[in-house]
């Protein structure tokens, strides 16, 4: 167990290897509950998210979940979020847990009439459940079909009494649902989870197994690849900035850099050799000059090398990671290391 974000999170149950296989081969299940969650109301809520994030929230339909952003007046990012529509009329924001808070200050300071906004993270539990077999074993706790969910879609249900929220989501990269509930129907079911899934090898999963398979589908994390001074371009994601009619802060700014390209620029690597990169270690040219640093790096057993990323110049196309006192070569990558079951056949 170790502090996250103000609260005790599990790093392992049992290995991090033995979690990250059970997620890609079979299922895992994470306690998320330490994720932000806020409510945004009213008549305007939609124009609203649009004037303070950089993707098209008016683009959503019910029932449909978008990859966003919230942008400082700089252009760096107060935290990647994910909006739920239930109406053109009501949002459901999910934060990251060290910035649900200042998402919320953000979204108060740009405030419009006929627009209500309330930070519900205290009551809201979150579990996900992941891997090839999620479906099959959450459909079988649950008793109720999930296969018209689509990817990045949710549904509401009542079941027993308890509201529960469902989404064909996760931070794997593979097929999964986030469900949202009240905290005692959360811990009722995930003891359920564990016991109907046990056949088919479900298995709770920890911050290790859940960084190393995020790092493997190239999913970005807040405080590594994304930070309050580096915009969505620069960050890697610039993909969910488009032009809009509502501006939000630093649209001009952000718009040219993705028109026109960023003077760095997150990027993926895998090293040619063996060896372990890890956060902070140099990345050097071939006169071991400093160009960056690692952001996110570790040993992925199904690419069978060390991976990683690293904010480096635009143009850079040749480097090596500083591994004490060894040069290890290694090549970029843009795609995600691993592709696995997420989105597989289901539109986005």
């Amino acid at each position: 167990m170790v502090p996250f974000a103000g609260w005790e999170m599990p790093v392992q149950y049992t290995s991090i290897l033995a979690e990250h296989q059970a997620v890609r081969e079979r299922a895992g299940i994470f306690d998320v509950s330490h994720m932000g969650e806020i409510d945004v109301k009213g008549e305007n809520a939609e124009e609203f998210l649009d004037s303070v994030t950089c993707n098209l929230v008016r683009e959503l339909k019910d029932g449909q979940i978008q990859y966003n952003a919230v942008l400082n007046e700089t252009g760096g990012i107060v935290d990647d979020i994910t909006i739920y529509r239930l109406s053109k009329q009501h949002f459901f924001v999910v934060s990251n847990a060290s910035n649900y808070e200042a998402v919320t200050a953000h979204f108060l300071k740009y405030r419009k009439p006929g627009v209500d906004i309330e930070n519900i993270s205290n009551s809201i539990h979150q579990i996900a459940i992941q891997g090839p077999l999620a479906e099959e074993i959450l459909s079988k706790q649950l008793n109720i079909a999930l296969s018209d969910i689509d990817y990045f879609h949710f549904k509401d249900f009542t079941l027993n009494g308890t509201q529960m929220r469902i989404s064909r989501t996760g931070y794997t990269g593979e097929d999964g649902f986030e469900i949202y509930s009240d905290v005692s129907s959360g811990v009722a079911l995930w003891n359920n989870l564990l016991q109907t899934g046990k056949e088919r090898g479900l298995i709770p999963c920890g911050l290790g197994a859940r960084d190393l398979l995020r790092l493997e589908a190239r999913y970005a994390l807040y405080g590594h690849e994304l930070n309050e001074n580096w915009n969505p371009v620069e960050s890697g994601i610039g993909w969910i900035v488009k032009e809009k009619q509502t501006a939000f802060p630093s649209y001009s700014k952000t718009l040219e850099q993705k028109k026109n390209g960023a003077p760095r620029m997150v990027i993926g690597f895998k090293l040619s050799e063996s060896g372990v990169p890890r956060e902070g270690y140099p990345v050097v040219d071939a006169g071991g000059n400093e160009l960056g640093k690692v952001l996110s790096g570790g040993f992925s057993p199904i690419v069978g090398a060390g991976i990683g990323t690293a904010m480096l110049p635009a143009g850079i196309e040749s480097f090596y990671i500083q591994i004490r006192d060894k040069k290890i070569p290694a090549t970029g990558q843009k795609k995600a290391f691993v592709q696995g079951t997420a989105g597989k056949n289901r539109p986005k």
